[in-house]
């Protein structure tokens, strides 16, 4: 599927700049007729606007990730997709949005004996309408709720994407929300006041799975993840949100079971949506 091209923020800074020579020019001189702004005093002297983001312009989310990628995220059961099929599977479903430049996302599901896994892909370009406040420094701040919504521990970082011997971390996180961030359930019903999940640690990721902070992802990131065991089956939601310049991105993957004695593994979820966080937070930056 073709994909928006970015456009730079030259156009943006040359616009700011020259609405800061146009404020400059309207000091007028002092009763004595010498210019008011050349002492240091001077009431017309300004700060220039904040810089504008990086990006103007959203891509199309589902032709964002490679179908490989996806492919891996979504496995089957033996059982082969008609072409048809896969490109349903694969292909994903656009979210419907009234401005694409503002704001995209995708919606991918597979579902199989074992279980149903999906991905949901949200992007967000962050605009600052105040002068002195950048697209970034914006876009940093609704990046800081969400990670202080999502209870994440303060501290170290982890370790580097799908690490086959991941060192231990001594923050060991854990929210109280079923669902992170206040995200939807992937059956498209808000979670109500259903019970939190279940108390016992060893269903909790803990260590170098714990909720944590995730160092070497665009300029900012974290890595979420919860199991819910009191619907009616079991289901794990793993959540990674990052920011690149004036953009906000949230990938969840999660799979469901009707089976509760088959818990969903955490370390592979979180492997395979800290690889595609990283593929996106590269093919945003091309």
């Amino acid at each position: 599927m073709p994909r928006k091209s970015f456009v730079p923020g030259a156009a943006l800074v040359a616009a700011a700049a020259l609405a800061v020579g146009l404020t400059g020019c309207t000091g007028g001189s002092g009763p004595d007729g010498s210019d008011a702004d050349a002492k240091g005093g001077g009431a017309a002297s300004s700060n220039p606007a904040a810089e504008p983001g990086r990006y103007q312009t959203l891509p199309e989310a589902c032709g964002l990730p490679s179908r490989s990628a996806i492919h891996s995220m979504l496995p089957g059961d033996g059982q082969p997709l008609s072409s048809t099929e896969a490109d349903k599977v694969y292909g994903g479903t656009a979210d419907i949005t009234y401005d694409t430049d503002r704001r995209v996302g995708c919606r991918w599901t597979r579902e199989t004996t074992a279980g149903t896994r999906h991905i949901g892909l949200d992007i967000q370009r962050v605009v600052s309408y105040d002068g002195a406040v950048s697209d970034d420094d914006k876009a940093q701040g609704i990046y800081d709720k969400k990670e202080l919504a999502a209870q994440i521990p303060s501290g170290a970082g982890s370790p580097s994407p799908a690490a086959s011997s991941p060192s231990a971390s001594k923050d060991k996180g854990k929210g109280t929300g079923a669902v992170p961030n206040g995200a939807s359930s992937p059956t498209g019903k808000a979670p109500s006041g259903s019970p939190s999940p279940s108390s016992d640690p060893s269903t909790e990721p803990s260590g170098s799975t714990a909720p944590r902070v995730l160092d070497g992802l665009a300029d900012a990131a974290f890595l979420n993840d919860k199991l819910v065991t009191a619907d009616s089956g079991v289901h794990r939601d793993v959540t990674v949100v990052f920011r690149t310049s004036n953009v906000i991105v949230t990938l969840t993957y999660d799979q469901w079971s009707t089976d509760k004695t088959m818990l969903p593994d955490s370390q592979e979820l979180q492997d395979k949506a800290r690889s595609l966080a990283g593929d996106l937070a590269d093919n945003l930056s091309e």
